[in-house]
C-alpha cells in the first residue's frame, strides 16, 4: 500500500515537471543488425571504402546530398542494403517500397553503382556505417588541437558525441525526477500525520492545476527560450550557407549532356577542358572544339537531320559568336586553386570534387567547395608518391613517421597556400 501511495505521489506531484521535461528532450536510436561486424579492423577498413566512394554524398549522422547512413541495417535487411549499394537502380526497379520512397524523397537522385565492391568491402563499409567514428570526444579534441588550429570540415562536437551526451543527460534528469518525486511522497506522508493548521494542510494537499502551469511565468520563459533558440539556429544555419552553391545546376544555352559525352562515349575530360593539366583554370571549351566532332556528327545516335542543339553550335561558328555557357563552379576571389597542381601532380580524379560527372545530364555543383571541405580533404588524402619524382625528397623527410604522407604534412593546411 505504501509503495502504491508513493508512486501515486510521484505522478500527482511531478507530472508537470515531466511534461516540461519531455518537451525539451528528443532522442533517436538505431539498432544495427547483429550480422554487421563491429571489430576495429572492419571499421577501419570500412572507413577507407566510405571515404573513397561515399563521402561526397553521405554522412553518418546527417543528411548531405543523400540520407544519413547510420542505422541503414536497422531500416532494411543487410543483404538488401548491400544490393542497393552495388546497384541502387536495380533494387528500385524491383519495386522495393522502402527504397522507392527514399528515391522519391531525394528527388530521384541516382546513386552511382558500386559493382566493383567485393562482399568483404561491403561488410566493412556497413561496419563503419554502424559503428564508425565513436572515439572518445576528449581524445578527438586533443588530436584536433595538434593541427595548428586549423578549422575542421564541420567544426564543433560530432553528432554521435552529442547523441551520447544527450542520452546521459536524459538518464540523469530522469533519475533526479524519480528521486525528487519519492522525497515529496515521503514528506507528504509524514506531514499529513502531523498536527497542521488549515493553511498548511491546504498547501500539503494541493493538487496540480495544469491551467495555472501553462499560464505561469516559468512556462512562458521556457517556451520563449525554445522559440528564440530555434530562430537563432535557423539564422546561423542560413549564415553558414551564404556563398555555398552546392546543388546549383543552371540551365545552359545548349543542352549538353555529360552523361552522353563523358559517360556513354567515354570522351576524356581533358579533351574539352584543355587547361586542366597546364594551368590554374580548366577553361570552358570553344565552339571550335565542339566542331572537331560535330562537323560530321549532326544528330544523336545517327538520327536524320540536324539536332536543334547541335545547330546552335553551327550558328555560333557562322556568326563568330561565343557560346555563353553559364558558370557552375565559382570560388571566391580570395581563394587560389590550381587545377594542374591537383590533376597532374596530385593525380586527383575529376570526380573527387565534381562528383559523378559522367552520369550528369545537367551539370551541377556536387561538392560544397567550402574552406572546411578543402581542409578536410587535405587532412585525409594520402599523397600518391609512387612513381612521382616530385615527392622523392618529401618522402625521405617523412620516413620516420609511421603514418602515410598526407597533404597536410607538406603544408596543405597553411593559410598562404590558398590565400595570398
Amino acid at each position: 500500500m505504501l509503495s502504491k501511495r508513493s508512486l501515486v505521489g510521484v505522478r500527482l506531484n511531478f507530472h508537470t515537471l515531466a511534461v516540461l521535461f519531455l518537451m525539451l528532450i528528443g532522442m533517436q536510436a538505431f539498432a544495427a543488425d547483429p550480422a554487421v561486424a563491429n571489430s576495429d579492423e572492419a571499421v577501419a577498413a570500412g572507413k577507407t571504402v566510405f571515404n573513397a566512394n561515399c563521402k561526397t554524398c553521405h554522412k553518418l549522422d546527417q543528411k548531405l546530398i543523400g540520407p544519413a547512413l547510420r542505422g541503414a541495417t536497422d531500416r532494411a535487411p543487410v543483404e538488401l542494403v548491400k544490393s542497393f549499394i552495388k546497384n541502387s537502380q536495380a533494387v528500385i526497379a524491383s519495386g522495393n517500397a522502402y527504397y522507392n520512397d527514399l528515391y522519391k524523397e531525394y528527388n530521384n537522385t541516382v546513386m552511382i553503382s558500386h559493382e566493383f565492391l567485393s562482399d568483404d568491402d561491403l561488410n566493412n563499409l556497413l561496419a563503419y556505417i554502424e559503428y564508425g567514428d565513436t572515439a572518445d570526444p576528449a581524445a578527438a579534441a586533443a588530436a584536433g588541437g595538434t593541427e595548428g588550429g586549423a578549422v575542421a570540415a564541420e567544426g564543433g562536437i560530432p553528432n554521435e558525441y552529442l547523441t551520447i551526451i544527450l542520452g546521459v543527460l536524459v538518464v540523469v534528469l530522469l533519475l533526479i525526477l524519480i528521486v525528487l518525486g519519492l522525497i515529496i511522497s515521503v514528506l507528504t506522508k509524514y506531514l499529513t500525520k502531523q498536527e497542521l493548521d488549515e493553511d498548511d494542510k491546504e498547501f500539503v494537499n494541493q493538487k496540480t492545476n495544469l491551467s495555472k502551469v501553462f499560464k505561469s511565468d516559468m512556462f512562458v520563459v521556457i517556451v520563449t527560450a525554445l522559440v528564440i533558440a530555434l530562430v537563432a539556429k535557423t539564422a546561423l544555419d542560413g549564415l553558414y550557407s551564404v556563398g555555398v552553391q552546392q546543388g546549383y545546376a543552371p540551365e545552359q544555352p545548349i543542352a549538353y549532356s555529360h552523361a552522353l559525352h563523358a559517360g556513354t562515349l567515354e570522351i576524356e575530360c581533358q579533351y574539352c577542358h584543355t587547361g586542366v593539366e597546364i594551368g590554374r583554370s580548366a577553361n570552358i571549351p570553344s565552339a571550335n572544339i565542339c566542331m572537331n566532332c560535330h562537323t560530321h556528327v549532326q544528330n544523336v545516335q545517327g538520327a536524320e537531320g540536324v539536332s536543334p542543339e547541335i545547330q546552335k553550335i553551327y550558328d555560333a561558328v557562322d556568326n563568330n559568336q561565343p557560346i555563353e555557357w553559364v558558370r557552375v563552379h565559382n570560388l571566391p576571389d580570395l581563394a587560389y586553386f590550381n587545377h594542374s597542381q591537383h590533376v597532374v601532380v596530385g593525380e586527383v580524379e575529376c570526380q573527387t570534387c565534381h562528383g559523378p560527372i559522367q552520369e550528369m545530364e545537367v551539370v551541377g555543383q556536387h561538392s560544397a567547395l567550402t574552406m572546411g571541405w578543402c581542409i578536410d580533404c587535405h587532412r585525409q588524402t594520402e599523397i600518391q608518391t609512387e612513381g612521382n619524382a616530385y615527392y622523392d625528397k618529401l618522402v625521405q623527410i617523412h620516413t620516420d613517421s609511421k603514418d602515410a604522407l598526407k597533404v597536410k604534412d607538406i603544408g596543405g593546411l597553411e593559410c598562404a597556400k590558398c590565400h595570398y
